[in-house]
């Protein structure tokens, strides 16, 4: 599709020789292609049983996410409480070695 036209003269001599054709030139057929039938979409039907699958599925998923939103949040409070500390023993220590002692 994307090929260079290139002349087909040997060497210029100041007579243009035309270019020869290529695919893009040529226009394409049109064949028309039967769109498939898509059968009609019948609606769910939701039983008892299945109904309370979902609802017992569902809630296991929000207990799962919420169980793992609260350890996510408890380690950044230990982690944020631990860095508290480290920082205070380390005001502490510089305060001791300015000091002179």
């Amino acid at each position: 599709m994307l090929q260079p036209r290139i002349p087909v003269n040997p060497l210029p001599t100041g007579l243009v020789t035309p270019l020869q054709p290529t695919a893009a030139d040529i226009e394409p057929t049109q064949t028309t292609i039967p769109a498939p039938v898509v059968p009609a979409r019948t609606s769910v039907q939701l039983t008892p049983g299945s109904a309370l699958a979902l609802a017992a599925g569902g809630g296991a998923v929000v207990l799962v996410v919420g169980a793992v939103l609260v350890s996510m949040l408890l380690a950044v409070a230990i982690t944020g409480a631990s860095i508290a500390v480290v920082a205070v023993v380390l005001r502490l220590l510089v305060r001791d070695m300015q000091k002179g002692r």
